[in-house]
C-alpha cells in the first residue's frame, strides 16, 4: 500500500504536463476531464494510504524516492511521510480539490465565453492540476526542504491562478495587481520559512522530521540553543502567517478573489491557505518544548495572533458589500481560529477545523460561483 504512495504527486503532475503539451490536440472538454480523472485517481491513491495505516495501527511509514540533496553534512531524500497528519491532509486535499475540478468543468466551460477567450480553458486545468500536485508534495514530505518544494509551487501556482484573467480587473491590471499582491506578500513569510530551516540545519545537521524532532529534548538543557529553537518557532509562525493569511500579512487573501470562482473555492478551502496551520501541527515537538520553558513561548504568540486575526477579520467582513470577499475574511477568521486552537496545544481540534472549513468554504465559495454566473447571465440577457 505504502509504495503507491509517489503516485499521489505523480498523477495530478501528469495530467498537468499532459494538457501543457497536448491539451489542444486533445480538445476542451478531453483536457478538462483528464485533469478531473488525474484528481479522482489521486484521492484513491490516498485511500490506499489510509487503509495502510488502518492496518498497521497507524504508525508513521516513510517511504523513500531517491535521494535528492547530498552536499556536505547536507543529506535530503526525496520521501513521503505516510502518518494521520499527511494522509488526513492528503484525503482533504484530493477530495475536495476533485469535487472542485469536477464543478470547474461547467463553470469554466461559461467563464471563458463571458470573458472572450474559449482558448484559455484548457490551460486553467494544467493549472489546476499543478496546483493539487504541489499542494501534496507540501502536506507528504519528510522533511522541511521538501515541504519548501511544495510551499513555494503552491506560491506559483497561486500567482497564476489568482492572475488567470490578467488583463481584467480596474484599469485592466486589477487582476494582475492581485497576483502580485498574494506573489509578493508570500515571499516575506517564505523569507521566515527559510531563515527557520536554516537554523535547524545549523543546529541539528539535517532537516529531516524524525531527526529534528528526536533531538528536541537534548537541547532544554542548553539556555542558548532553547532560544534558537524559540526563533524557529516564531519564524515558523511567519511562514504560517504569509501562506495563512494572519496577522499583519492577511492582506493579500481579500485580492485573490480575482481568481475564477473555482480557485477561490480551492485556495481558500482545501489547499494553500490550510499550509500554514499544517506547518504549525506538524512542527508541534518544538513548539511543545519551548512552551514547557518559557512564561511566554512562540506557542503563546501562536494563539494570541490567531485569536486576533480571527476577530478583526470577521469585524471586516461585516462591512463588505461584494459576495467573495465576504467569504474571503470569513476563511481569514475561520484561519484564526485554527492557528489559535494549535497555539493552545490543540492540535487535533485545529486539524478537525481544516477539515471541515474545507468542505463547507468549498460549497460557500462554488454556491456564489453559480450565483455570479447566474447574475452575469441575467445582465446579459436584460442588455446590461
Amino acid at each position: 500500500m505504502f509504495a503507491l504512495v509517489p503516485l499521489i504527486v505523480i498523477l495530478p503532475l501528469a495530467g498537468a504536463i499532459t494538457n501543457a503539451l497536448f491539451g489542444r490536440q486533445l480538445g476542451s472538454e478531453r483536457s478538462a476531464w483528464l485533469a478531473v480523472t488525474m484528481a479522482a485517481l489521486a484521492f484513491i491513491v490516498g485511500l490506499t494510504q489510509l487503509g495502510g495505516l488502518m492496518g498497521n495501527g497507524g504508525q508513521a511509514v516513510i517511504v523513500p524516492v531517491a535521494t535528492w540533496l547530498s552536499v556536505g553534512s547536507l543529506h535530503v531524500d526525496w520521501a513521503f511521510q505516510v502518518d494521520a497528519l499527511s494522509v488526513t491532509m492528503m484525503l482533504v486535499v484530493t477530495g475536495v480539490g476533485t469535487l472542485i475540478h469536477v464543478y470547474a468543468v461547467g463553470y469554466m466551460r461559461e467563464d471563458v465565453v463571458h470573458n472572450g477567450d474559449p482558448a484559455r480553458y484548457g490551460r486553467f486545468f494544467v493549472y489546476l492540476n499543478l496546483f493539487l500536485a504541489m499542494m501534496l508534495i507540501l502536506v507528504g514530505a519528510d522533511n522541511y526542504a521538501m515541504l519548501f518544494v511544495g510551499w513555494e509551487g503552491v506560491g506559483l501556482c497561486s500567482y497564476l491562478l489568482i492572475g488567470f484573467w490578467f488583463e481584467k480587473g480596474d484599469d485592466n491590471i486589477g487582476n494582475t495587481r492581485a497576483a502580485m499582491k498574494a506573489f509578493i506578500v508570500n515571499r516575506v513569510g517564505d523569507f521566515g520559512l527559510m531563515l527557520a530551516m536554516a537554523l535547524l540545519f545549523w543546529n541539528f545537521h539535517s532537516l529531516t522530521f524524525r531527526e529534528v524532532f528526536a533531538n528536541v529534548e537534548h537541547m532544554l538543557a542548553d539556555p542558548a540553543a532553547l532560544g534558537v529553537l524559540a526563533f524557529v518557532g516564531v519564524l515558523f509562525l511567519i511562514g504560517a502567517a504569509g501562506k495563512s493569511a494572519q496577522l499583519p500579512l492577511f492582506v493579500w487573501l481579500p485580492d485573490a478573489m480575482a481568481g475564477p470562482t473555482p480557485v477561490s473555492a480551492l485556495i481558500h478551502a482545501a489547499t494553500m491557505v490550510t499550509a500554514g496551520v499544517y506547518l504549525i501541527a506538524r512542527s508541534n515537538p518544538i513548539y511543545h518544548a519551548t512552551a514547557e520553558v518559557y512564561s511566554f513561548s512562540p506557542s503563546d504568540l501562536v494563539a494570541w495572533v490567531g485569536a486576533l486575526t480571527a476577530l478583526v477579520a470577521a469585524t471586516i467582513a461585516v462591512a463588505q458589500n461584494d459576495i467573495k470577499k465576504v467569504l474571503a475574511y470569513s476563511t481569514i477568521s475561520q484561519l484564526g481560529f485554527m492557528v489559535a486552537a494549535a497555539g493552545m496545544g490543540a492540535y487535533v481540534a485545529a486539524v478537525f477545523h481544516l477539515v471541515t472549513h474545507a468542505f463547507f468554504k468549498a460549497l460557500l465559495f462554488l454556491g456564489s460561483g453559480s450565483v455570479i454566473q447566474a447574475m452575469e447571465r441575467g445582465m446579459h440577457a436584460a442588455g446590461g
